[in-house]
Order: structure tokens, then sequence, then C-alpha cells
């Protein structure tokens, strides 16, 4: 069976390289996002591979279709960067991969310790060698409420790293599914001194932290976000951080953050206006969409993504 895998990185392409052969595939390789101009290097394939760092649009999932694809797989857990529906309509099925929720869950409790220690403002002042306390004293986790919005794996292996901390935790879930303190939405608002968000992104979810609900937040208080960066209403979230009502924030997701993040923008202008403000602001923590992102996760994401293609395929075999 042959696979071609598009916006393929380098460290992935070696995980496909090893892997794909244990599993009878051939990977046909290339560094480009799927389009219409390199439809081609799928000719003979039905299934295909898909990063997800670029957008798909319809024009290419049609011209997909045409060329006797017949499903995608995505090397992410989200879809928001291609129409399933659309694909579903010119024959075409896509398939999401699971990895590991301990990268995500790990990294959303390092950003927690780090926005409730000021971590940013300390580390910026011990690089230029001013080792005096800071005038903020950090908190503990065990004294705040935190409130867990979305519990599905990710949402779930947070629950249960806070648990360990001792704090109180709140939960939020149209669907409840793990153990937890599940309350409306309108309750956890305003008790939790930490928002932390694990939705999927959909026309249901978007900007779910809008204007209204981010007025009724806690005054002080966090919000970290690890999920998609339109779960947040970014305007909203800076006027609430400048203005002193918020308490901070911490986000490895960003409104706008295609065509940013995974580029090498120290020599040219950054165009996004409200990321330029966010980074301004010492209570900000950004980092570029990396949560996701270590050595037992990509693995995952690479083995998961060949497997689903070889169900598809009904070709799924044993591991050689």
């Amino acid at each position: 069976m042959g696979l071609t895998i598009y916006g393929c990185e380098p460290d992935e392409a070696v995980l496909f390289r090893d892997l794909a052969p244990r599993f009878g595939v051939t990977p046909m390789i290339t560094a480009a996002p799927v389009s219409p101009a390199n439809i081609e290097l799928a000719d003979g394939n039905r299934c295909i591979s898909v990063g997800h760092k670029s957008e798909i649009s319809n024009a290419t999932l049609r011209a997909l279709s045409q060329a006797g694809v017949a499903y995608i797989s995505t090397r992410s857990i989200g879809f928001n960067h291609l129409d399933v529906r659309y694909a579903e309509q010119v024959g075409i099925t896509v398939g999401n991969v699971a990895y590991s929720p301990d990268s995500v869950a790990d990294y959303t409790l390092m950003l927690m310790l780090m926005a409730v220690r000021d971590a940013k403002t300390t580390l910026r002042r011990a690089d230029v060698h001013d080792y005096r306390l800071n005038e903020l004293r950090g908190r503990e986790l065990r004294d705040l409420t935190i409130g867990v919005i979305g519990t599905g794996r990710i949402g779930a292996a947070v629950l249960e790293r806070l648990k360990g901390f001792g704090g109180k935790i709140l939960a939020y879930d149209d669907h409840p599914s793990t153990p937890a303190d599940y309350v409306p939405l309108y309750q956890l608002l305003p008790q939790s001194d930490i928002v932390t968000l694990h939705t999927p992104l959909t026309s249901d979810t978007h900007h779910l932290l809008d204007r209204q609900r981010i007025a009724q937040l806690k005054q002080g208080a966090i919000v970290i976000n690890t999920g998609r960066g339109a779960l947040v209403d970014t305007e909203a979230l800076l006027r609430g951080l400048e203005s002193g009502r918020l308490g901070g924030a911490a986000l490895d997701v960003l409104e706008g953050e295609e065509g940013i993040f995974y580029a090498d923008c120290r020599n040219k202008p950054i165009e996004s206006k409200a990321l330029m403000r966010l980074q301004q602001l010492p209570n900000v923590l950004v980092t570029p969409h990396t949560a996701y992102y270590t050595d037992r996760a990509l693995s995952d994401t690479v083995q998961n993504s060949i497997l689903n293609c070889l169900e598809f395929a009904g070709r799924k075999q044993q591991w050689i």
C-alpha cells in the first residue's frame, strides 16, 4: 500500500521511513502542504496523511477526490484546518489521530505554575542579572480554585494531575465523561482563579470565552489555553488584561497564529497586533503551539496516522 504524506516535517519523516515499512506501507513524503499544485503526488494512493499547520481548501479537497483519494488522516486531534463536511460531500472520509494526552496535560500544568509564580518577570530579570525578589509574591495551587473546561482525554489528564496539588477543582463539559465536580459554565467562571480550556474548536465553541463570559471571570483570574486559539476572543481577553481585571494568561495557541507560529520571524515584522500587545504584557506567557510536541506524542501521531489509513483500506496489520 502506498501512502502520500504531505506537510511532513523532518522529524516526522524519520519516523515515517522507519515505521511505514513495518506495516507494509510505502511512504511518499513531501514537506509541502497538500494543494492542487501537488495532487499528482497522491496518484494511485487512496489514502493520504496531512499536517495541521496549513489550511486545506475546498478546492484542494475537490481535486483530491477527483484524483481518487478517499481518506485523509490528519496528524492532529482537531479538524479546524479543513472542512470535514465538504470532504464528505466529495467522497472523502477524514480521520484524526490520538496521541499521548500527557504531552498537553504536562504542558498545561507547567503554564499554570509559571503563571501563578510570575515566571516571565522572574526569568527576564535574571537574564539581565537582576536577582531581587519580584514585587508580586507567587501563589500556591492548593489555595486556588481551578476550572477545567472540556474533560476529554486531555482535560481528564489535567484533572488527574491537579488532584496532587490539593486545590479545589471544578469541571464543565456538555458530555461529562470522567469523575469530577461538574458545574454549569456560569458557575465555574466566577469561582475559578484559573480557567483552562480543553475543548475542540467547533462552531459552538468558537469564542467560548467571549466578552460576556470574560466579564464573568473572577477578578484577577488567569486564563490558560492549550486547545485552539479561537476558543478565546482575543480582543476581549486583551481588554480584560490591559484593564487589570484579569490576573494573567498563558497561551500556547492564538487566533491568527497561522503563518507566524512555526516560522522564524526574527528578521521580519509581526503582522498580528494582538500578538504584539499580548507579548508586551508582563503577566502574559505566549508559546508557539508546542504543548503537543514530545517524543512520545510525535511517535504516536505518525504510527496512528499509518494505522488509520490501513484500517480504512481494510489492511490493518500486526506490528512486525
